[in-house]
């Protein structure tokens, strides 16, 4: 059976011939005129047309004097017609090729072909080929669509393999596309500005997340990689700006899951002399503009529960939910009493457990079977140590976080802006991180500072990918281009490149 190696051993020949011919496999220009999806859709216009098509090819069949090559563009695929007594012969000096040389090419090499639209004798839409030109020789056979490409190890490798034969994932990345293009034109539209901030923070926050550390030679200092936007954005906010947003990697050293990647794109926007109240309605609006753009529908199945995203959502209060589920009430309730129900429902119980991390558990556990759309909303402080607090119930915070088909699809704050009160709860945060809570957050005393200078009341928020995630129904991996993974180099490689990869150890 041939192996990898000798199917590209006999392409490398095949590239040695092509060169012996004068030919460039690898020229710089080509001259398309029309996609492969427009030629199709549009032939009543393009019949008996001269058009020039660019692909890669992926069928190749060949009857004596007569040639049928399939090409497939961005757009779709094309089917050429090859006759002896139409086609050009070769001329190198124009990277041509005829029918003599067709048996140099292979499924995974790109083309351009010149000529007539017209239908084939069984009315295939086709191109008559006067002119044939090689773009790019592959040295690797592509897997086919009949074969599959299925190994979930191997596709998350080798995407761009994945996107090439499996359609609904390349059209996945579409969708991910129009999402955060959705995003940003809705925000442009109402108003904000997109502020980008930096990755690289000396005190990184704005979430309950271990960073990733780094070292910046220039300034001889270690720096965090941002877990998330939201302080600089807020500065911003101090500085005079009223709507400002930025849409960017942010990256959290944690494991991988269904629902979390250490790398990922998120948002987060901040909005001067608006509140919690003003964010809930603006981000239902928000979720209905960006479903419909990305998805042409607001009616999802999700996770085995029908979602309907055009209703009015219902709003759920934290501590009711926590008293009628567990009979734990939240705010007054022993650390001991809390591991309690942890242990009764079978959830994980650590040693550094505290009230805020336990109390989060029981909730995510209830979480879990919510269909939604719902707003949670009255969140208590000791868990949300950037919101402000509420005043009718000093122990909560404005929080407000969309609960849909099990997941928390966001964040929103009416944004602290007391100096003093901020300063206490990243006191509080501090002692936790002291404790051996790595993912408490950090005392940002620069910060604290930007709020004694004055920031206005404010509304925040911020959403991650995994919206786009839960919708599409995928999980985190499969929902990236190109996932993080352990490096591996296979033995095929290795024994291609056993000198450019001697001593190698991965």
């Amino acid at each position: 059976m041939a192996t990898l190696k000798d199917f590209r051993d006999e392409r490398l020949r095949k590239l040695k011939e092509l060169r012996d011919l004068g030919i460039n496999p690898y020229p710089a220009d080509s001259h398309r005129t029309h996609n492969a999806s427009d030629i199709v859709a549009q032939f009543d216009n393009l019949e008996n047309q001269v058009v020039t098509a660019v692909g890669r090819i992926v069928g190749i069949r060949k009857f004596g004097k007569l040639a049928f090559i399939v090409i497939k563009d961005y757009s779709g695929q094309i089917q050429l017609f090859l006759r002896l007594d139409n086609v050009a012969g070769l001329d190198a000096a124009n990277n041509q090729i005829g029918i003599a040389e067709l048996p140099l090419l292979d499924t995974g090499d790109f083309v351009e072909a010149t000529g007539k639209v017209i239908k084939s004798k069984t009315g295939e839409i086709s191109i008559e080929v006067t002119n044939l030109r090689l773009l790019a020789k592959s040295l690797r056979p592509m897997p086919s669509p009949i074969e599959g490409f299925t190994n979930k190890e191997e596709r998350l490798r080798r995407r761009y393999i994945d996107m090439n034969v499996n359609q609904d994932v390349r059209d996945r990345f579409v969708r991910r596309s129009k999402f955060w293009q959705a995003t940003r034109d809705f925000l442009n539209q109402k108003g904000f500005l997109e502020i980008n901030v930096p990755v690289l923070e000396h005190t990184t926050g704005g979430a309950d997340a271990t960073p990733f550390v780094t070292h910046m030679d220039a300034l001889d200092q270690d720096f965090y990689l941002r877990i998330s936007h939201e302080l600089p954005l807020k500065r911003l906010i101090g500085a005079g700006y009223e709507k400002v947003y930025d849409i960017g990697p942010r990256f959290r050293n944690e494991n991988y899951s269904e629902e979390h990647l250490p790398e990922h794109i998120a948002m987060e926007w901040y909005w001067a002399y608006a509140n919690w109240q003003d964010g809930m309605k603006f981000m239902e609006e928000m979720y209905k503009y960006v479903l419909e753009q990305t998805f042409s529908t607001l009616q999802f199945h999700l996770n085995g529960k029908d979602i309907d995203m055009n209703k009015d959502w219902e709003v759920w209060d934290y501590a009711t939910v926590i008293k009628d589920r567990y009979g734990i009430d939240v705010h007054n309730s022993s650390l001991d009493d809390i591991k309690k129900a942890l242990a009764d429902n079978k959830l994980e119980v650590k040693q550094t457990e505290s009230c805020a991390r336990s109390i989060d558990k029981l909730w995510k556990n209830v979480r879990k079977d919510v269909n939604g759309p719902v707003w949670l909303i009255n969140v208590p402080k000791f868990i949300s140590p950037l919101a402000k607090t509420n005043p009718d119930n000093e122990q909560t915070v404005q929080r407000f976080q969309p609960i849909i088909a099990g997941s928390e699809l966001g964040n929103g704050f009416s944004e602290l802006n007391d100096p003093i009160d901020q300063l206490n709860r990243f006191v509080q945060q501090q002692n936790m991180r002291e404790a051996g809570d790595t993912e408490a957050m950090m005392l940002d005393i620069d910060f604290i500072e930007m709020l004694e200078y004055g920031m206005p009341p404010a509304c925040g928020w911020g959403y991650s990918e995994r919206v786009f995630w839960v919708f599409e129904g995928v999980t985190a991996r499969e929902g990236v281009p190109f996932p993080q993974l352990r490096a591996e180099i296979d033995s095929t490689t290795r024994e291609i490149y056993p000198d450019v990869l001697y001593g190698d150890k991965i």
